[in-house]
């Protein structure tokens, strides 16, 4: 038996080429087959320093040059030093990488201080990246949640720790802002008398009498009575200078902090979508030969790492069949005065709770309907749950734009300020004498509402149907029983908890404290739900959609929140009995009144970022920066593009040499 053709000891030759094989020799050599590569008709850059296929230097030391450059080269475009093993680079150039690395070490032990200094502190930036994501809470739960009911209903949850830091820093926020300053200047004063009188008329929120476990419960849980005087409303916070600026500052912090963050994930998430979007990591090959990770250890890490693998090959394939089906398819007042309604708190509680019960309703009938339309229109999953999600959400936070104008409506007797009713004091002052702690309790209700709600649907619905299953086996047991975790409607829930505590946060300080609670109570809740009742979903998505997605709708909220809160700051007169801004003709009047006094220099300069001189140069410079950054996305995209074009031709270069190689080989054995 002929042995196969074998190669040559020496890298490199004296020419500076690859050697040919023996067998080989008496026909065309290796550096003309070379030649004939694709992508030797065009010459592609391959590398500082790197000669074409086939071409030979004149001397050995140029061949020497240029393995030294492209080492050179190569290290100044890697900006990190890597060991020589790993580098594709023939024996000379991975010698000549590791010299200039050693002398790099050299040079950098007796380099400037500002080097080393440099150095430490990119070290110290790594590792502490390093330890704070070990700290992310839950980590070990999401992935767990992952690899068993795949990454779609895992982005639900990661939104859910998402908005728990939010609150968190909110309430931190809040109370370093607003309690601390409460507190620090003497203890708020009691609630006004009901002697107490003014051109306004009088507020007296203290309950009189004694007071029973039902009215207790009562005032708990649409916060009235004792809780109407306490800090949990604005009505409680007494009228001192620092305390209202610290007060309405904390709301714009709170605001941009949350913006700033919101847009970092969004952002995060857009880079996702877009690599998986592009298909450059969505190949099949990609998932069977790259997704795998060797730093595993344990059964329960490897079973999990399975499944997410799983996962991702389902969401694949059923993607690809859509687009091939789609490719072939063608063309309440008036009922609180009641006598019976005041006689029976039940009755009452039912009244006060009307529009949440009718938000709740409607966010509770129509969505199913949407879920009925989405697979008719021939989308794919994950673009089916971006439009349930669209539609579902636009709804519920319809209904509660809605809710908000019927208050504005009472507060501003319809914005018609020269009414009989709102004429003296600038709004409805008989029935809503401190109107922005009304708005907070409305707030305060909803919040509360949608806990009971959840806590309902999760004992009466979810946990029935479990047992239903266990107690009926087979086909009807399975029909009934057996339920999937809706990832769109349980995420437009969170939107629509954090969006009522953006617009009730500067009304009732105290939500996001207890939105706090409530979402650390949601996020256990759920995962027992999720793992006790839910079943793996039949049809997945992509999570990079989703994650890119979820934060838009965030924002979305965040924004529509922004609307009714600026309305009441800057154009709806305080009230007058109540809070730390009454007597102010609006509530942002106390901002220019503070600065008044401050320093004559302080003052012109926060004057200054109020005109068009900082206005207009702050615009052009933003203009600049944003067309250089549109400019630089651009020329990365054409050299992307460029860059895949080389591994398309790369391939083909595979594949010419496969086929050459089979030749010789026959021609080899023939011989």
């Amino acid at each position: 038996m002929e042995a196969g053709p074998t190669w040559e000891p020496e890298a490199w030759d004296s020419s500076g080429g690859w050697p040919a094989p023996r067998g080989a020799r008496a026909g065309p050599s290796l550096s003309s087959v070379l030649n004939e590569l694709p992508s030797a008709a065009t010459l592609r850059y391959r590398g500082p320093g790197v000669l074409p296929w086939g071409a030979s230097g004149e001397e050995e030391e140029d061949g020497e040059s240029n393995i030294q450059a492209m080492a050179e080269g190569a290290q100044k475009e890697l900006g990190e030093p890597i060991p020589s093993r790993e580098l594709p680079w023939p024996m000379q150039a991975r010698r000549a990488h590791r010299q200039s690395h050693a002398r790099d070490k050299v040079a950098q032990g007796s380099g400037s201080k500002v080097a080393q200094w440099a150095l430490r502190l990119r070290r110290s930036k790594e590792k502490t990246q390093e330890r704070l994501h070990t700290l992310q809470p839950w980590a070990w739960t999401l992935k767990r949640i992952g690899g068993q009911f795949g990454a779609g209903t895992e982005s639900y949850f990661s939104l859910l720790r998402f908005l728990l830091l939010l609150n968190v820093l909110a309430s931190l926020l809040k109370a370093c802002m607003t309690l601390l300053p409460t507190w620090l200047e003497g203890m708020p004063p009691g609630p006004p008398g009901p002697d107490t009188s003014s051109p306004c008329g009088f507020y007296n929120p203290d309950p009189q009498g004694l007071v029973t476990f039902p009215t207790h419960l009562f005032s708990l849980l649409s916060g009235v009575g004792f809780l109407e005087w306490s800090p949990l409303f604005y009505g409680f916070y007494p009228p001192r200078r620092h305390l209202a600026v610290a007060y309405l500052c904390s709301v714009f912090v709170i605001g941009l902090l949350h913006l700033v963050l919101i847009l970092h994930r969004s952002v995060s998430g857009l880079k996702q979508t877009l690599l998986a979007e592009s298909g450059a990591l969505t190949s099949y090959s990609h998932r069977v030969f790259s997704a795998w990770d060797f730093g595993l250890r344990g059964d329960v890490h490897v079973r999990l790492r399975h499944r997410i693998i799983l996962y991702e090959l389902q969401v694949e394939l059923e993607e690809a069949v859509v687009r091939r089906q789609a490719a072939v398819r063608t063309l309440s007042q008036q009922a609180k005065e009641m006598p019976l309604v005041q006689q029976m708190p039940l009755v009452k509680l039912g009244v006060d709770y009307l529009p949440s019960i009718f938000i709740s309703g409607v966010n509770f009938l129509l969505p199913p309907v949407f879920k009925l339309i989405a697979p008719l229109e021939g989308y794919t999953r994950s673009r089916q749950i971006v439009f349930i999600l669209l539609r579902t959400v636009f709804l519920r936070l319809a209904s509660l734009l809605v809710l908000l104008f019927s208050l504005w409506n009472q507060i501003t007797c319809g914005g018609n300020a020269e009414a009989e009713e709102c004429k003296t004091c600038g709004y409805k002052y008989k029935e809503l004498p401190c109107w922005e702690t009304r708005l907070g309790q409305e707030m305060y209700k909803l919040l509360i509402f949608d806990l009971l709600t959840g806590l309902a649907v999760m004992l009466l619905i979810q946990f029935p149907r479990k047992l239903l299953c266990g107690l009926c086996p087979g086909p009807l047991g399975r029909t009934v029983g057996t339920q999937e975790f809706q990832v769109p409607d349980e995420v437009l829930g969170l939107i629509y908890a954090q969006t009522v505590v953006w617009v009730g946060s500067f009304f009732c300080p105290l939500l996001p404290m207890l939105n706090t609670v409530k979402f650390l109570l949601l996020f256990y809740f759920k995962k027992f739900t999720l793992f006790s009742t839910c079943s793996p979903a039949s049809r997945t998505f992509r999570a990079s959609t989703v994650n890119f997605f979820f934060p838009l709708v965030l924002l979305l909220g965040l924004t529509i929140s922004a609307v009714p809160v600026l309305y009441s700051i800057f154009l709806i007169p305080p009230s007058k009995l109540c809070g730390p801004f009454r007597g102010q003709s609006s509530i942002w009047a106390k901002i220019p009144e503070s600065i008044s006094s401050l320093p004559r220099i302080t003052q012109n300069f926060l004057f200054f970022l109020g005109t068009q001189a900082f206005a207009v140069p702050l615009l052009l410079i933003s203009s600049i920066l944003m067309v250089y950054t549109l400019v630089l996305a651009n020329s990365y995209g054409r050299l992307i593009s460029e860059l895949k074009r080389q591994i398309e031709t790369e391939a083909q270069n595979k594949v010419f040499l496969a086929q050459r190689a089979v030749a010789l080989s026959s021609a080899s054995g023939a011989l």
